[in-house]
């Protein structure tokens, strides 16, 4: 039998689990089964989740679906999202657009800000935060795209941006940011928590940027 965890062939039998052969492999010191009842511990389970993150459905809706509990869902879009990296963009003289759009935390009265950076060619996310729209929350992302040299970085109007981006680089022209409110639609069109009117929304901050971590990158 070849392990299911390190795929080398230096397995044994370690007893049975409701009738089902368990066996140890001696290479990575793991147990595991063949076949396994619960879909939990099925291998394509995290592939299965992160697609339905991305197609619209709800925790409740994934847990309906695959036949897990809600919680250990939420346990798993952190566990995945956390092996998910930013990509390593290099690529010099860009445009880029920064927008803004709102979404709930915990409840209905509290309202939070998701910004993000998108790159306009690509349409490659840079980087985004979750958080209230401050000059120290938005200077972050705005230096890193500095770094990369832009060519241009077009924004809305909002009054923090002149004050953090260089004025030779920095447009907000009337239209100039369609790519990115566009993807904003898209974004609440897929991922249900940031629907406009519904009772899906993130009881906790780190839900909310694995989720969007997992759309982005994964």
């Amino acid at each position: 039998m070849k392990c299911k965890y390190c795929h080398q062939i230096n397995t044994i039998k370690k007893g049975k689990r409701n009738n089902l052969q368990r066996y140890y492999c001696k290479e990575c010191k793991r147990c595991f089964q063949n076949n396994y009842l619960y879909k939990a511990y099925q291998l394509n389970t995290n592939d299965l989740i992160k697609s339905l993150l991305k197609e619209g459905c709800g925790i409740r809706s994934i847990s309906r679906i695959i036949g897990i509990s809600t919680k250990l869902i939420l346990s798993r879009m952190l566990k995945i999202s956390r092996t998910i990296k930013s990509p390593y963009f290099i690529k010099l003289g860009c445009k880029f657009e920064v927008d803004e759009m709102w979404s709930y935390l915990g409840s209905k009265e509290n309202v939070t800000w998701i910004t993000y950076a998108l790159e306009r060619e690509t349409k490659t996310i840079i980087d985004f935060f979750v958080g209230r729209k401050t000059t120290e929350n938005i200077k972050p992302l705005i230096n890193k795209l500095l770094l990369l040299h832009p060519k241009r970085i077009y924004t809305d109007r909002l009054n923090i941006y002149p004050s953090i981006i260089p004025k030779e680089i920095h447009k907000r022209f009337q239209y100039c940011t369609n790519i990115i409110e566009r993807y904003n639609l898209t974004l609440r069109t897929h991922i249900k928590r940031l629907s406009r009117k519904t009772i899906c929304f993130s009881k906790n901050k780190i839900y909310l940027e694995a989720h969007l971590r997992i759309y982005f990158w994964g």
